[in-house]
């Protein structure tokens, strides 16, 4: 609980309680299932919030998600992390890339496409990956380049250029995902 303790700590302000009792309705009863808990949560959060491509900065608070009902995929991860913490889970963000080749899940505009979401911690079994965009578990075609307690600490992409605007029309960021075999014939 130690190294824990930090990643057990909602991120945003929920005063008045709103986003606990939302998280409360998915507990079935006393027991329930740690990951059948989780994995409704998430199914929650997809289920709930509408997904919609944001392009502007800045993610929204988790009561903001919930009274508007539509997010992007950084929104939906932060739902879930401080939904999840506040049932007392130590839980964080990642963010990377989602690897959709066939561009059939929410948050791919293309092979590589930057994209947010939670691992949590369960005793005995470690960090799941849970993906509330698209309300999956486990990460197989998710590839984490930062892993932190907050949103802001994992953007992807970030910077600016200063200079004559002429100069710079735009940027591009490509991401190609191959076996490792292939990839160290093609560093040789």
């Amino acid at each position: 609980m130690t190294d824990l303790g930090p990643l057990r700590l909602q991120s945003y302000l929920d005063s008045a309680g709103q986003l606990r009792e939302w998280t409360q309705s998915f507990v079935a009863g006393n027991p329930t299932g740690t990951l059948a808990l989780l994995k409704d949560i998430s199914s929650g959060v997809a289920g709930q919030v509408t997904y919609e491509v944001r392009e502007e900065e800045n993610t929204q608070s988790p009561e903001h998600t919930l009274a508007r009902g539509r997010g992007s995929c950084r929104d939906f991860a932060v739902l879930f992390v401080d939904a999840v913490r506040s049932l007392g889970f130590g839980a964080r963000i990642v963010s990377g890339y989602l690897y959709d080749p066939d561009q059939n899940v929410f948050g791919s505009a293309g092979s590589g496409s930057t994209h947010a979401w939670a691992e949590v911690y369960v005793p005995s079994a470690g960090w799941i990956t849970f993906d509330p965009t698209n309300r999956s578990v486990g990460g197989f075609n998710l590839i984490p380049v930062a892993v932190a307690r907050h949103i802001r600490q994992t953007i992807p992409v970030a910077g600016s250029f200063a200079g004559d605007p002429d100069l710079f029309e735009r940027m591009d960021v490509r991401v190609d995902v191959m076996p490792e075999a292939q990839h160290r014939s093609s560093r040789r």
